[in-house]
């Protein structure tokens, strides 16, 4: 019932947006609303826990209607991965242009775990448990997916480069990730955000003392 309410109250501010567009881009703005639900409901219950009369019961339409912009469950989950990597590239270019000092940006990148706290507590990670729940089956996006994590993956090791690090960029950038996800998957397991906030000021000074180290090599 909370899933179902929280992401009832998503979809009620995303119709008051999609009131503003045109008559010629109500199948658009129908479609993206289907694919908000979804990715919801993909992150709060799992990919393989949700149905079509899930998503469709949340939107307020029928099957029907549903099947006329997605015909299988596969292909939401290829427009929400689509919208998760969009999502991702335009928050990190924002980032870039929020701080010019790039270990400034790596800081608020490990901040964002106290900005989604409560999520990650009673969640986990959307892009982690997503990829994980794929990985079981094998899935034929799972690649796909994982593309999430390069996103982040390419702008760490941008941002270490920029801050002097030239040895070991894609290792140290893998293993920042590592040690996000980690945080993630205990504080959920757990349900412990005191835990979460001790491991974020621990992140940032293996980060300075990493940064320190490594870019006197």
């Amino acid at each position: 019932m909370v899933v179902r309410n929280t992401v009832i109250l998503i979809i009620h501010f995303l119709d008051k947006w999609l009131h503003k567009i045109s008559m010629g881009n109500k199948g658009e703005a129908l479609r993206q609303r289907i694919i908000a639900a979804a990715d919801e409901l993909f992150y709060q219950q799992g990919y393989e826990h949700t149905s079509f009369s899930d998503i469709a019961d949340v939107v307020g339409i029928s099957r029907g209607n549903f099947y006329y912009h997605f015909k299988s469950k596969d292909e939401i989950l290829n427009a929400v991965i689509d919208t998760r990597i969009a999502g991702i590239e335009v928050m990190l270019d924002e980032w870039d242009e929020k701080f010019t000092d790039p270990l400034q940006r790596l800081y608020y990148y490990i901040d964002m775990l106290l900005r989604a706290q409560e999520k990650i507590r009673l969640h986990g990670c959307p892009i982690g448990s997503l990829c994980t729940e794929l990985a079981k089956t094998n899935h034929e996006m799972l690649n796909d997916a994982n593309k999430m994590f390069t996103v982040f993956r390419d702008w760490l090791m941008v941002q270490l480069n920029l801050l002097g690090v030239k040895k070991n960029v894609k290792r140290i950038a893998m293993h920042f990730i590592a040690r996000v996800q980690g945080i993630v998957t205990v504080t959920n397991a757990f349900e412990d955000k005191e835990f979460l906030q001790q491991e974020v000021k621990q992140l940032k000074k293996w980060l300075d003392d990493e940064v320190l180290a490594s870019s006197h090599q």
